[in-house]
């Protein structure tokens, strides 16, 4: 017989409350400050699909808006969206800086407010990777973007620097349970498993961005004051824990730093996925 005392019923994430924190985090600081040194990676993306003029482009968890200005240089009609308005708006002014043309909207993206098919791209550069419903992120970018379409990601790998960051700063403060990790989609496995019924062709390229800064105190300092993950995580730690999580990062920075004059120039591996469905 079955026996319902004994049963464990797996209680699903609160993804609303997981968001809301979400959207705090990420406003907080100014990722911008870090955003903008990403914009060679957008650069990659767009050249990668080929997106040019003629085409539409939806740009989703735009941000500060690296793939968004990228394809509007292209001529693309493109919309941006994010659900951080504050961020939204820096890519607003850079596009007015250049004189290019791009749609805002503010908009989650696990519920894009678009209408099925209704672009011929659709991006995100190391963006709707972190959306806590991972599955529900992976069927509204394949509902928006149209039959022939692209969808483009760059998303870090796991064992990446910035793969291996949120492992680091994961063990002082544990994700959500039940939310896989966002480099989950920085793997072969999951884009295959998520993308591969629908997709014609799913093509994936390694690369690497390195970050590059005057040393790893620097990197740090940077990130614990403009980079929302990282400045939350100190915030509330306490002053021994926050002490012992700058040691392991400056560790983790040597691991990986390739600069060997006091600065800091570290690889962080991502893939560079380009869906055709």
């Amino acid at each position: 017989m079955y026996n319902l005392a004994t049963t464990e019923t797996a209680i699903a994430p609160d993804y609303a409350a997981i968001k809301s924190k979400q959207q705090a985090t990420w406003g907080a600081g100014d990722y911008g400050r870090v955003g903008v040194t990403l914009q060679i990676t957008g650069e990659q993306l767009c050249e990668a699909m080929d997106v040019h003029s003629g085409q539409s482009l939806l740009d989703v968890a735009g941000g500060n808006g690296n793939a968004s200005l990228a394809a509007a240089r292209r001529f693309c009609k493109v919309v941006s969206t994010d659900y951080v308005g504050e961020l939204l708006e820096q890519s607003r002014i850079r596009a007015q800086a250049e004189g290019l043309a791009i749609e805002y909207r503010e908009a989650d993206a696990e519920a894009l407010p678009f209408e099925e098919g209704s672009f011929d791209n659709v991006t995100s550069t190391f963006g709707v990777m972190f959306s806590p419903n991972q599955a529900q992120a992976v069927n509204e970018l394949q509902r928006v973007c149209r039959t022939g379409g692209t969808i483009g990601l760059a998303n870090w790998t796991p064992e990446s620097f910035i793969g291996q960051l949120f492992k680091t700063v994961g063990r002082y403060l544990p994700p959500p349970a039940g939310v896989e990790s966002p480099a989950a989609w920085g793997t072969e496995a999951f884009l295959q498993r998520h993308f591969g019924s629908l997709a014609k062709e799913i093509r994936i390229q390694r690369r690497h961005f390195n970050f590059r800064y005057h040393s790893p105190d620097h990197w740090l300092d940077v990130f614990s004051t403009y980079y929302g993950p990282t400045l939350k995580a100190f915030q509330v730690l306490d002053e021994t824990e926050a002490q012992s999580l700058r040691d392991d990062i400056l560790q983790l920075i040597g691991r990986y730093n390739r600069a060997g004059n006091g600065a800091m120039v570290v690889p962080s591996e991502y893939l560079e996925v380009v869906i055709k469905l």
